[in-house]
């Protein structure tokens, strides 16, 4: 039987199993000093508040055996997948592509590209990149899950109203019950992360669910420690 999560709107019903973390886009270019967020003006300290409760669930979930998704925006070298659009929208001094502080800008490969180490994936940890915001579009995500018999997302990562929010709505039209983790996702614009959060939980959940680390890591436990130890 699923076991209640305290959450927002009302609890969420942790399942016995189908349960997977999925991690968004915690790069380098987006999360440490010097990267492309921070070229932008952006404050990343705001993005690396998030990593200690990021890191907790990672922490978690490998502990319980459950499957764990990271994904990456990004585009190939010769961003035959990025469309013009993408790279040309802002006017602003560094686009896709153009070489930055830590390679070029959001091309797979590249320095600022990867994952922060302190959530480095393990051997055997999907990393999905995605050439959009939604982990789904133009992705294996979905295969992954399906694969895996994943029907509940605990999705964290940032950021909070882009790819996190993105995602989240690819995955309930997809049937999928996603719980947002509050504390483990962030935004460059905290006004912009509490609309989020607000829109996600709204009208009875109508995107899903939002919880914060504690809840989540607590209801884990009471679910899964007993499966473990056996």
């Amino acid at each position: 039987m699923p076991t209640p999560l305290p959450a927002q709107p009302y609890p969420y019903p942790l399942p016995p199993t189908g349960l997977a973390l999925i991690i968004i886009d915690m790069q380098r270019d987006f999360i440490e000093p010097g990267g492309f967020g921070d070229a932008l003006g952006n404050d990343v300290g705001l993005l690396r508040a998030i990593i200690p409760q990021v890191r907790a669930l990672q922490d978690a979930f490998r502990r319980y055996n459950l499957p764990i998704f990271q994904t990456v925006e990004g585009h190939l070298p010769d961003l035959s997948d990025c469309p013009p659009s993408k790279r040309d929208r802002g006017h602003g001094a560094l686009k896709i592509g153009d070489p930055g502080p830590m390679g070029r800008i959001l091309v797979l490969g590249e320095p600022g590209n990867g994952i922060i180490p302190e959530l480095a994936p393990l051997p055997g940890e999907v990393i999905i990149p995605k050439p959009g915001k939604g982990a789904f579009y133009a992705t294996d995500l979905e295969a992954h899950l399906k694969a895996q018999g994943v029907t509940h997302l605990v999705i964290t990562g940032v950021t909070t109203e882009v790819c996190v929010q993105t995602t989240m709505r690819e995955a309930n039209d997809r049937g999928y019950e996603c719980l947002l983790v509050e504390d483990a996702t962030e935004s460059y614009f905290p006004e912009f992360k509490q609309a989020t959060l607000e829109m996600v939980r709204a009208q009875g959940g109508i995107i899903g669910w939002t919880a914060s680390t504690e809840a989540v890591l607590s209801t884990l436990a009471a679910q899964y420690s007993a499966q473990v130890a056996v």
